[in-house]
């Protein structure tokens, strides 16, 4: 089969198409013939070497494919051939086959296509489990999403218009306005502005009568999470989602203890890893909003495998408008 492989970490190039040999199943897992990988920024860390779990080299990239099963081991009852599915993995989803648990093979419904399920993949999970599981989101709550034109961002916006929230579009880049307000940003909160650690609160507040939000979602640290630690409403919670624009930032307790706010952190590989039956249960959950029409995927491109690297590197310098998928077969 074709795949993506990575002999050694380092640069993006490092990512190279190969052919390697056809995966079999063992008694108790399932063979599954790919259609479609979203591209991941947390994929571009991986090649690179900087992600803080690494597989042993070498390795195929490539998170949660999704396709048909195509043979399953003899101890398998609960997935036959034929079957849509997306398959929960860490990497090895950049190839023509992939195999997997059974547990870990997510019905996909007809309705949606495999383009479409790939490109919801590992964005819309991470929104459902930071909004509902970390933030405790609830209905007409403020919700600031700081990187808003990103993947989980783009998700995240959705997702807190489906449960009645505000949602308050945090972006760096003024050109990718309209991706947040097509996801239903109710306000777009500018990052760029000078002096951003005092105006990001009057941002906030001139959007919420003077509230502040009650939910930040943070996919970038840095100067922004400082600025948007202050941006809480009183009882607010921060979820830590990532580290984007680069230095992992620190927190003054005090601002905890005087506004009686919470932090926490969201790291969605976990779930998949140690929470399955969850994961299972968040998507089964997505899917039914998706078939109604009440998220969709962001926008996105499909690429053939042999464009990978671009697709890596498209991701790295933030010049992708949505989402990019590759399509092994």
């Amino acid at each position: 089969m074709r795949a993506v492989v990575v002999r050694e970490f380092g640069c993006l190039e490092n990512a190279v198409v190969a052919s390697v040999p056809d995966p079999s199943p063992g008694p108790d897992e399932v063979l599954v013939e790919n259609h479609a990988t979203a591209v991941n920024f947390v994929d571009t860390l991986m090649v690179a070497g900087t992600y803080q779990s690494l597989p042993p080299l070498p390795f195929i990239p490539g998170k949660l494919p999704v396709g048909v099963v195509k043979d399953v081991g003899r101890a398998v009852a609960d997935r036959k051939p034929g079957d849509r599915v997306m398959v929960l993995v860490e990497h090895g989803g950049f190839a023509g086959l992939v195999v997997a648990k059974p547990a870990r093979c997510i019905p996909v419904p007809s309705q949606a296509s495999f383009t479409d399920a790939a490109s919801m993949s590992s964005v819309f999970d991470t929104a459902w489990f930071a909004l509902h599981e970390r933030a405790r989101v609830q209905p007409a709550d403020a919700v600031l999403v700081l990187g808003a034109t990103g993947g989980v961002g783009l998700a995240a916006l959705q997702l807190a218009k489906a449960h009645g929230a505000k949602a308050l579009a945090g972006i760096t880049n003024p050109d990718k306005a309209d991706l947040a307000t097509a996801a239903g940003a109710d306000a777009i909160i500018d990052l760029g502005r000078p002096g951003l650690l005092d105006n990001l609160r009057e941002q906030v507040h001139a959007v919420t009568d003077g509230h502040g939000a009650d939910v930040v979602l943070d996919m970038l640290g840095g100067d922004i999470f400082d600025a948007g630690i202050r941006s809480l409403a009183w009882r607010g919670r921060l979820v830590v989602i990532g580290f984007a624009a680069g230095r992992i930032a620190t927190l003054k307790t005090n601002y905890l203890l005087l506004k009686n706010i919470a932090v926490s952190g969201m790291q969605i590989s976990n779930y998949r890893r140690w929470a399955p039956y969850e994961t299972a249960s968040c998507w089964s959950e997505l899917f039914e909003l998706y078939k109604s029409g009440r998220i969709k995927p962001s926008p996105t491109t499909a690429w053939p495998i042999e464009r990978a690297t671009q697709a890596l590197v498209a991701l790295r310098d933030r010049t992708a408008r949505g989402r990019i998928v590759l399509t092994p077969n």
